[in-house]
């Protein structure tokens, strides 16, 4: 049975597009068939995603297991009528919810940056005349006229072009203009080589279109990727997962002690309920956290400050301790890992290859041969060819206020202009010296630019410029006078394509001198073949040195780009990536999620990739276990940047679509940046994993002393109001400290933490029982020699929240470092903020101990000498049994926790 189905527009010639549209080409649609299609397929826009409304948005911040044992300890403070510490709590709950709130709602910052991309005006044929109508009113049919600068308003078949070139970079990936033609490709052919198409959102770089509006709004591409932003579900953060499932194991282990607590001392021991119930809420109190999450929020908010300052904006603030946690960064190429700046790299005259050193266009460089150095002004030979480049050009070079350079003009022209300068010519006199008198514009069906210039002394010549295989035919000679040897130079090109270098071919011919006009028809094989210019966006210098740690610190590099295969292998391989196997978009639609996923592992550069590719590849990878980070600049990167485990855009280069979708945003579009931020994201999740180091063994002790004291049928050492008061004041000095936590020695040295590991680990479980039974000893070792000496319940109590917030504070020096000794200067030195607010502690116990309102509010009592003395001893033998339990992890080869 015949297959009906159309063929896609690019496949069809131009006349079969308008005959299927039932247009004119020359008079477009008439206002009544305007009218009946927009009422068919409807305005040429984005639909609006559906939004949660902001009251709603705001009750879900509460939703979290964390938030509920919060609110638990605020009731028990309440029941307490401890009002302030209630309010406390309280205060913390809603500037986390707060804070939440604030940053939700990416789906729909990212799919308007989408809906932004399209066009507002168009220029259209209706009725037989040319009329600017709004784009949104564009329908299938429509003839529109495009010229350089403008926006595509919608996806269009091109119908008519000149001299046609379209940037399509952030829909594509594509480093370059494309040029664009009437010519039909193939139904297969990829999207960024469908060179007979326009895509709504791209920009015209160059020359003048009539094309056919085959596709609006949802249905164009641009459409398809905001569905695909819409559909995408976006992630938990490792962080997140994490402390809501520990928030939950702490929730019931704290509900279960508290039940058997109450339970044996009621039935047990026969004490008042009322009595054991307060005690109860007293060990909830000190068991619960309350501080943990704005530690955390202030840990996250430190690092954010850090990576602003490295030039990455976090717009999240987990996704801070979600860089230190990636296992794969999958990066685009052009302008992360290379300059997007085209550079010539090398120069093929007759009978040798020369090498251009310098990248982008900075003015560094030069030309070499070999070791040496070659001038221009001492080799007629590269002299000729620079000057070809520099002439036939109509690009320009602008210095901008902070001294780099732009191009002015095709990116590829600038990187000749940028050659020119670097082969020594003196390009302003050059320019003086052989005026323009005419030129023929290039043009994507001839293939070549060509100019007419004539120089001071009367001399005229033609210097031609283009696709190899063009201006090789139209050359008859070489250079140094020899007859045109075809096959070496189809060797040369095919040699420089190979290392993914763009080729161009420049010639000359000389011709009569009173010669004031140039025509199609001058230009026949009559020409001197100048030499080949092979050029490339090259890989950033500190990209290499990024990646290279990055791989050193475990994390894999993939690098996924529009881009030719050719093309992205030879950047790959200059990168350090594993490049020889690169897979093409057709190789990933070939394979099924099982077998990608399988490939994916061995494979580093990615080309030609589209929007979907993307998606498919972050999703095998987050399959494979991976927590994966994605970079890009366009809106096709947009899906893929909200479904990786955190999104990274770049911000000087990016569209506001891949800006919106992510959660980091670069000011500098440099992947090294990356890498600095990774570290400063492992920085900053070892701080957090070393305030819950520090926070929960004093917590754990301090409602071990409650329970101790209850199953021992002993007096508390310490009041509910005592232990909110320890809390309370070490919360707000000794566990701020870590937030200011410079990163461990070899923190790039390790592997990343698996994506499914706990957030406490073996090591770490052990020491927070080690030293909750610490705590727990020197506490009741201090509150039993206290009454031994003859001294109040209130001497001992007050003794015991000394020891307490003592305790806590020398082991605020062992927890800086996880398992390193904390005997050098450094531990001093190395964090001031921690002698700051240990001295501040200092001055809060005294003050709790000594002031008469203290007393009276806490029922604390002054401390003699001798028992400060004691204290300080117990403190110390604290600090050197945890210092023990450090070195016993060392030798087992133990680093982190």
């Amino acid at each position: 049975m015949a297959d009906h189905t159309p063929a896609p527009w690019h496949a069809c010639t131009a006349e079969e597009a308008v005959a299927r549209l039932e247009t004119d080409p020359h008079r477009g649609l008439s206002s009544a068939q305007a009218v009946e299609r927009r009422a068919r397929h409807g305005a040429n826009r984005l639909p609006q995603a559906r939004r949660v409304p902001p009251w709603q948005r705001f009750l879900l911040q509460f939703h979290n297991p964390l938030i509920y044992v919060l609110l638990a300890a605020g009731v028990a403070t309440v029941l307490l009528e401890d009002h302030v510490d209630a309010a406390v709590i309280l205060g913390v709950v809603i500037v986390n919810a707060v804070i939440g709130f604030v940053q939700e709602g990416k789906a729909e910052r990212a799919l308007d940056a989408v809906r932004s991309m399209l066009a507002e005006h168009a220029l259209v044929w209706r009725d037989g005349e040319r009329h600017t109508c709004d784009a949104a009113d564009l329908v299938p049919g429509d003839i529109v006229c495009l010229a350089s600068g403008d926006r595509v308003p919608a996806d269009l078949r091109v119908v008519r072009a000149h001299g046609l070139r379209v940037d399509e970079s952030a829909l594509t990936g594509e480093s370059v203009p494309v040029d664009k033609s009437v010519e039909p490709q193939a139904a297969q052919t990829a999207l960024a080589d469908r060179h007979s198409m326009l895509h709504a959102g791209t920009m015209v770089a160059q020359g003048q279109a009539t094309a056919v509006v085959v596709a609006t709004g949802e249905g164009t591409e641009i459409g398809r990727i905001g569905t695909l932003v819409r559909e995408v579900v976006t992630l938990a953060t490792p962080l997140t997962r994490r402390l809501d499932h520990f928030a939950r194991q702490i929730t019931v282990l704290i509900l279960a002690i508290g039940a058997l607590t109450f339970a044996f001392g009621y039935f047990v021991r026969g004490l008042p309920m009322l009595e054991v119930f307060l005690a109860v809420v007293g060990l909830a109190v000190a068991a619960i956290p309350e501080g943990l999450p704005a530690v955390v929020t202030i840990v996250l908010a430190m690092g954010t400050r850090a990576m602003a300052r490295n030039r990455a904006v976090i717009r999240r603030l987990p996704a801070v301790e979600t860089l230190g946690s990636v296992s794969v960064i999958c990066t685009d190429k052009t302008g992360t890992l290379t300059c997007n700046e085209m550079s010539a790299v090398r120069v093929m005259l007759p009978g040798r290859v020369l090498r251009v050193s310098g990248a982008g266009y900075t003015q560094e460089g030069a030309v070499h041969e070999g070791e040496r150095t070659v001038d221009a002004e001492e080799d007629p030979a590269l002299d000729a060819l620079a000057a070809c480049a520099l002439l036939c050009n109509d690009a320009r070079m602008a210095e901008a206020e902070d001294g780099s350079w732009r191009v002015l003009g095709d990116p590829t022209e600038g990187a000749l202009l940028v050659l020119a300068r670097r082969a020594g010519l003196d390009t302003e006199a050059r320019l003086r010296a052989s005026p323009r008198i005419d030129a023929i514009p290039f043009e994507s069906e001839h293939r070549y630019m060509a100019t007419l210039h004539r120089d001071h002394d009367g001399h005229a010549s033609i210097l031609l410029k283009g696709a190899p295989e063009r201006v090789l035919s139209l050359c008859v000679q070489q250079a140094d006078g020899t007859p045109l040897d075809l096959d070496h130079w189809h060797a040369k090109v095919a040699e420089a394509a190979q290392a993914g270098e763009r080729v161009l071919a420049l010639a000359r011919c000389d011709v009569a001198t009173d010669t004031v006009a140039l025509a199609r028809a001058d230009i026949t094989p009559r020409f001197t073949l100048l030499g080949l210019v092979g050029l490339i966006d090259p890989p950033r210098q500190e990209a290499l040195v990024a990646i290279a740690q990055c791989q050193q610190a475990g994390i894999r590099v993939k690098m996924i780009t529009g881009d030719h295969a050719v093309t992205a292998a030879a950047i790959g391989s200059a990168l350090g990536l594993r490049a020889r196997h690169a897979l093409t978009g057709e190789d990933i639609d070939a394979l099924d999620e099982q077998a990608l996923q399988t490939r994916i592992q061995d494979v580093d550069v990615f080309a030609r990739a589209s929007p979907e590719h993307k998606l498919r590849i972050v999703s095998a990878l987050q399959a494979r276990g991976h927590l994966v980070a994605m970079t890009g600049d366009g809106v096709n990167d947009a899906p893929a940047l909200k479904a990786a485990d955190i999104g990274v855009a770049m911000g000087l280069k990016g569209t506001d679509a891949a800006r919106e979708a992510a959660d980091v945003v670069l000011t500098d579009d440099h992947f090294a940046t990356i890498a600095r931020a990774v570290y400063q994201g492992r920085v900053v999740f070892d701080n957090i994993k070393k305030s819950l180091l520090f926070m929960m063994p004093t917590n754990f002790g301090e409602a071990g002393v409650i329970v101790l004291a209850i199953f021992a049928g002993l007096a508390l050492p310490v009041t509910a109001g005592q232990i909110l008061w320890v809390n309370t004041v070490t919360a707000i000095t000794l566990a701020l400290a870590l937030a200011f936590e410079p990163g461990e020695a070899a923190v790039m040295q390790h592997p990343p933490r698996a994506a499914r590991a706990p957030l406490i680990s073996g090591a770490l479980a052990f020491r927070m029982a080690y030293v909750s039974v610490l705590m727990v000893a020197v506490t009741f070792a201090v509150f039993q020699w206290e009454l031994a000496r003859g001294h109040t319940l209130e001497q001992a109590r007050t003794a015991s929240v000394n020891m307490l917030a003592l305790g806590e504070m020398v082991y605020l020096f062992n927890v800086r470092h996880f398992t390193a000794a904390a005997w050098g200067r450094e531990v001093l030195t190395g964090n001031r903020v921690a002698l700051w607010v240990s001295a501040a502690l200092v001055v809060l116990q005294l003050a709790f101990t000594y002031i008469p309102a203290m007393q009276a509010t806490f029922q604390t009592a002054a401390l003699d000498l001798k028992t400060w003395g004691f204290i300080a001893a117990l403190a110390l033998l604290k600090f050197l049994a945890v210092e023990a339990e450090k070195a016993f992890w060392r030798t087992r080869g133990v680093h982190r926790m």
